[in-house]
């Protein structure tokens, strides 16, 4: 089975927020919202990440876990700062509010943030792992092989993750965090297939993505059934507690998968992402033209995308051709820049066809 590089990977990802998106491209992150006005407010700055961007940060099977810390962290930033915008301006600070902030000298934003990502994770926990090891339980004393069970265990953690996923796509008010999602991933789309960054070229892309972080919460879902599996300890409690020591494990192996998904197409690479691209049928939606404006303002805030259609498209911009006759001896600028029109540019360049789901996902951005 033969493997081979996706050769138009842009490094770029990002994620939907309240009427915005954010976008991030190494150490920095720029998040554009759709002000209530119908301007666009764009927001800039640096996240090096929560360890500052460590050595360990940077050793596989251990970046993942990291990488998914310091994507919720930045995910509730993100958003905290999008909601802003559609909060009630005359809301005045609540007295637990100004307590809050002298305890902990102005820092009671990042306490509350800290809190919330800190809840977010037991509640996880609480639903993924041990509810579905609690009714697995119910079944112990008709099944008596232990892998059985873990993969009984494993099916009722999909079926409750599933219906999550299902619950949550199904809320009004989340339709449009989903235009969004599907923004994000069109405007990456659109690059890594080697298209100008415009509304029109955004439209027609693909709204999956195989590097999408419902494809990473799946395959958190799937290795886990498997690791699980060899965990074999009798007392009940135990059981549980290596299940939630694992996950750490789980969550780097699965970042590996991903980020192996994202750079690479063979075989059985695009089979395993398969199952991820059709849940993104219910994380995503078709934006409309005024989302995709608000992607764009935020790749281009923080992603040079011209400079990288040059180097992995060959593409020449109309700037380009401008200066270099202008840097021509004289007598050659002329016939220079005739040479130069007829080459393919813009939108007339080659480019790769899209492939989502319905197509193969050889190609498909990450």
């Amino acid at each position: 089975m033969s493997t081979k590089k996706c050769g138009h990977y842009s490094g770029i990802g990002g994620q939907a927020v309240l009427e915005g998106v954010m976008m991030k491209n190494r150490e920095e992150y720029a998040v554009s919202v759709r002000r209530p006005d119908g301007g666009i407010e764009t927001k800039k700055e640096k996240y090096e990440g929560v360890w500052g961007g460590r050595r360990i940060t940077k050793l596989p099977f251990v970046r993942g876990v990291f990488n998914f810390i310091d994507s919720m962290v930045l995910g509730m930033q993100t958003l905290t700062w999008s909601a802003g915008f559609y909060e009630d301006e005359e809301a005045e600070e609540t007295k637990a509010d100004a307590v809050l902030d002298q305890a902990t000298k102005g820092n009671g934003e990042k306490l509350l943030m800290g809190l919330t990502v800190a809840f977010s994770i037991v509640l996880a926990v609480a639903i993924f792992i041990a509810l579905p090891f609690g009714i697995s339980l119910l079944f112990q004393s008709f099944v008596r092989n232990a892998s059985l069970l873990a993969i009984l265990e494993g099916l009722v953690r999909l079926a409750i993750f599933l219906i999550y996923v299902a619950a949550i796509a199904s809320m009004k008010d989340i339709r449009r965090v989903y235009q969004y999602h599907g923004a994000e991933h069109k405007c990456i789309n659109c690059l890594e297939h080697g298209r100008e960054l415009n509304v029109k070229n955004v439209m027609k892309s693909s709204r999956f993505h195989k590097r999408c972080g419902t494809s990473f919460l799946l395959f958190v879902v799937l290795i886990s059934i498997v690791l699980f599996m060899f965990i074999r300890v009798e007392q009940p409690l135990l059981r549980l507690g290596l299940r939630i020591l694992l996950i750490p494990v789980v969550a780097g192996i699965s970042y590996e998968v991903l980020r192996l998904a994202g750079r690479t197409d063979n075989a059985f690479i695009n089979l395993i992402s398969r199952p991820g691209l059709w849940l993104q049928r219910l994380t995503t939606r078709e934006p409309d033209r005024s989302m995709v404006e608000v992607a764009i303002a935020s790749v281009e805030a923080v992603f040079d995308w011209k400079a990288y259609l040059k180097e992995e498209f060959g593409y020449e911009f109309e700037e380009d051709e401008e200066r270099d006759a202008l840097a021509a001896p004289e007598g050659l600028a002329g016939a220079d820049a005739l040479a130069e029109e007829e080459k393919p540019t813009g939108a007339d360049a080659p480019a790769e066809p899209d492939a989502g789901p319905e197509a193969s996902p050889e190609g498909t951005a990450v």
